[in-house]
């Protein structure tokens, strides 16, 4: 009983003016003096994100030829000139069958061509992240261009199509069968 009444004694001393956190906003912030805020430029040069209906892909286009050469001069260092992979980075090109891969079932690697569901997926993760020593720095036709050149290697789309903001969303991966739409909501149906 005795700790009852302490822990009750701190908890309205904590909020005798009638706020719960009163206080809080008078606490200094600590500055461990690692990095800084960006600015608002920086900022929205990497607030880009695309969806798979293609929601938020710029403006550009791209070929499979133009996609050759950027690769050869970006990529081919970590992912091997035909995109087979180089320990520890990993294949890109490859599909097991040619029907898709199930990976649910099988064992395999997991390439663009047998893995990835949206070929929009691949275009937000290569602008994003490749290449590993300059993540970011691709230009959007430079990005288009790799990724028609990744999907003309895994044999999805011809290697005359143009990849734009229109007809990448259009492109049916083989793996898109064997992933399960998520519909959790969260709270108490969470499943």
């Amino acid at each position: 009983m005795g700790l009852a009444i302490v822990a009750f004694a701190v908890i309205v001393a904590c909020a005798r003016d009638g706020e719960p956190n009163a206080g809080a906003a008078t606490r200094p912030t600590v500055d461990y003096g690692l990095g800084r805020a960006p600015a608002p430029a920086e900022l929205a040069a990497i607030d880009r994100d695309v969806d798979p209906m293609g929601r938020g892909l710029p403006a550009g286009r791209g070929t499979a030829a133009e996609g050759a050469v950027v690769y050869a001069a970006k990529c081919a260092g970590c992912h091997g000139s035909k995109g087979e992979g180089m320990a520890p980075n990993p294949a890109l090109v490859g599909r097991t069958p040619d029907a898709g891969h199930n990976f649910a079932l099988e064992r395999g690697s997991r390439t663009i061509g047998n893995y990835w569901p949206y070929a929009t997926t691949v275009f937000d993760y290569v602008r994003r992240a490749m290449p590993l020593a300059a993540p970011g720095s691709l230009t959007d036709e430079e990005t288009y261009a790799v990724v028609a050149w990744l999907l003309a290697e895994n044999r999805i789309i011809a290697p005359t199509d143009t990849m734009t903001a229109a007809t990448l969303p259009a492109v049916r991966m083989p793996a898109r069968p064997y992933f399960v739409p998520d519909n959790r909501m969260g709270g108490p149906a969470f499943r």
